[in-house]
């Protein structure tokens, strides 16, 4: 093996064992925990192809949270309201310099989590809406 492919297959190794990790520990804080899982598995089975058997329970699990995550209003706005609470914590914890932990460091990993949260936000409320109108289309062409 060329030090080129052993250097990409060290990187994806780390790079998804970092991903798994942060991905098992948001399944117990907030966080996309399983889509993180998911997105560790697929680049580890890349490279362990014994892992691909656990991408498909991962990714049917992932894909079922993140419909339920906008299956109603207040679903929704709960999830809103908690991205925007990460937000103002994030302002609060980089320029707040008296409680713990305080500066840029922790507060931009807050407003980046708020980003990320609201982006799965979107992406799940377009990917149950796309599903719900190509079954919508499907019933009405029968």
């Amino acid at each position: 093996m060329g030090i080129g492919k052993q250097t990409k297959r060290i990187l994806i190794t780390v790079a998804g064992g970092i991903l798994l990790v942060v991905g098992v520990l948001l399944l117990v804080l907030p966080g996309p925990g399983l889509l993180l899982v998911l997105a560790g598995l697929l680049l580890l089975a890349s490279e362990f192809p014994a892992l691909e058997r656990y991408v498909d329970p991962v990714r049917d699990r992932a894909m079922k949270a993140a419909e339920d995550s906008v299956a109603s209003p207040l679903r929704i706005a709960g999830s809103v309201l908690a991205g925007l609470a990460l937000l103002a914590a994030g302002i609060v914890w980089g320029t707040v310099k008296s409680l713990p932990f305080s500066g840029w460091s922790t507060g931009s990993s807050l407003i980046l989590s708020s980003v990320i949260l609201f982006a799965l936000l979107i992406w799940s409320y377009r990917r149950v809406k796309s599903r719900h109108e190509a079954g919508t289309r499907a019933s009405s062409d029968r």
